[in-house]
Parts: C-alpha cells; sequence; structure tokens
C-alpha cells in the first residue's frame, strides 16, 4: 500500500512541478500573467490557451488560492480550496506527461 501511495505523490510532483516551470516559461515567454482562459483573436489562438490553461492549471489555481483580502490576510478555505483543486489537477497533468513519456521512451 505505501507503494501506491508514493507512486501517487511522484505523479502528483511530476505534474504540479511541470505546471510551475511551464507557468514561468509562458509569463517570460509572453511578458504577461498566466490565467485560465479560453479566448483568442482566432480559433488557433483559442486552443493555445485553452492548452495553456490546462497544462499551467495547477500551478495557477495554487497561486489563486494565496489571493490576499482586503486587509491582506489570507483566506484558510480558499487556500485548502486552492491546493486540493491543484494537487488534483497536478496528479491529472502528471498522468497525462508521464503517459506520453512511457510512450516514447518504453
Amino acid at each position: 500500500m505505501a507503494f501506491e501511495f508514493f507512486l501517487a505523490l511522484f505523479i502528483m510532483s511530476v505534474g504540479v512541478s511541470f505546471a510551475g516551470s511551464a507557468t514561468h516559461l509562458y509569463q517570460g515567454i509572453s511578458q504577461q500573467a498566466a490565467y485560465l482562459r479560453f479566448d483568442g483573436e482566432s480559433f488557433v489562438a483559442s486552443l493555445g490557451h485553452l492548452f495553456m490553461s490546462f497544462i499551467c492549471g495547477p500551478f495557477i489555481m495554487m497561486k489563486m488560492g494565496w489571493n490576499a483580502r482586503e486587509n491582506g490576510s489570507v483566506s484558510v478555505s480558499s487556500l485548502l480550496l486552492g491546493s486540493m483543486v491543484g494537487f488534483g489537477w497536478g496528479f491529472i497533468n502528471g498522468l497525462f506527461l508521464l503517459g506520453i513519456y512511457f510512450a516514447i521512451f518504453g
């Protein structure tokens, strides 16, 4: 049972770390903040934003959980909800990325 738990942690860590690095890469190249969005000037641009939102989503969700209120405090419920969704989404991204990796390099 410990093997399955550590395997899930590994998959989640791969997804979240790739989401963080992809988010910083996107923000560095495009010179704009990464948001969850699907708008665009054309259909191809909309698909690009949707793909970016899927890959960078876990990091964006965890970052949204850290948003401060007007008085400078952080809501614990917002923090927990953002991190729960972010880590769950990171697991899905990790499965996606590791599946591609093992399909190519076997």
